[in-house]
């Protein structure tokens, strides 16, 4: 009978996951605080089913006009979309911002097109 060789089970690759939401057109007409949205992320970013725990797994950073968020554990991109139209909601600006993929791994926020307000004259 012929030996049968058995192999290692493979490792699992380490994930290095990195999403953008970039705010600067927001940021720029005074719209909203970068500071209290960063705030909003951390508080509510669930990692492993609980709340508030990012740990060492998930680095949330922000500059002047943009939210960094770095994960070496599974991370939804929609995730952090779902959250970001949830802090629009909660300063009441959802229904003139809309959340766009602009990349496969960022998010911009932009503001509505409202069709009717200019050159509407009857």
């Amino acid at each position: 009978m012929a030996s049968v060789k058995r192999k290692a089970p493979a490792q699992a690759k380490k994930l290095d996951l990195k999403f953008t939401i970039d705010c600067s057109n927001v940021v720029e007409d005074k719209v909203i605080i970068m500071r209290d949205f960063e705030k909003y992320l951390r508080e509510r970013t669930k990692v492993n089913g609980k709340k508030g725990n990012l740990g060492t797994d998930v680095n949330l950073s922000s500059n002047a006009t943009s939210i960094i968020v770095q994960s070496s554990v599974p991370f939804s991109k929609r995730y952090l979309k779902y959250l970001t139209k949830k802090y629009l909601k909660k300063v009441k600006i959802a229904d003139y911002l809309r959340v766009v993929a602009t990349d496969k791994t960022k998010y911009e926020l932009k503001y509505l097109k409202i069709y009717g307000e200019e050159g509407e004259e009857e």
